[in-house]
């Protein structure tokens, strides 16, 4: 018997929090896109699990101890809504893309994140084959202190930039994604 639609989009978040490729296997089907990849690193824009595992990868270099626990789930035979949290420590520098290219480094302020989210997941064939979201990210950076910008934190972005460990960050955190990307690839989770 399969999984639920409730224990598939469980699944999904639990790979975005451990990065557990067999997991991801299990869950998100080889042609899964990812609609919200765009300001993440490019691994995370590849189809199947492999994009899977490196968005968690993105995600888990910025924030400790992630997690996204459910508020509430609703489902149809083909898709699940997701109201949840996201939640963790900004330990790392979170990295923003914009068309390919950094687009924004917050460097870590070691505060706790937790806002809501709404998720719509497709289903096909027992898996989640697409992802769509509805993020507070205004409350999420305001949570981090950069929002509404203030003159310390534009200063502190500013001087990230101007010593080069903007471009250290995305690149490592880059790096991270891509890592994550081959391994769920060379666990055979990906036809990308």
């Amino acid at each position: 018997m399969g999984m639920t639609a409730t224990d598939l989009a469980s699944g999904l978040f639990e790979v975005l929090e451990t990065g557990a490729p067999a997991l991801a296997a299990e869950v998100v089907h080889p042609e899964f896109r990812n609609r919200e990849a765009a300001v993440s690193p490019a691994a995370c824009r590849i189809e199947g699990p492999a994009g899977v595992l490196a968005s968690g990868a993105w995600m888990r270099s910025a924030f400790e101890a992630l997690r996204f626990p459910f508020v509430e789930t609703i489902h149809n035979d083909d898709q699940v809504w997701v109201r949840l949290r996201m939640q963790g420590r900004h330990t790392g520098a979170f990295v923003l893309f914009k068309d390919g290219a950094v687009d924004q480094v917050v460097p870590p302020t070691g505060r706790e994140i937790d806002f809501e989210q709404i998720h719509v997941l497709g289903l096909r064939d027992g898996r989640i084959v697409r992802h769509e979201a509805v993020r507070d990210d205004i409350a999420m950076l305001g949570q981090l202190g950069v929002f509404p910008p203030t003159p310390a934190a534009g200063m502190r972005m500013l001087a990230w930039r101007a010593t080069g460990r903007s471009a250290r960050a995305a690149a490592e955190v880059t790096a991270k994604a891509d890592g994550a990307a081959r391994s769920g690839t060379a666990a055979g989770t990906s036809t990308a």
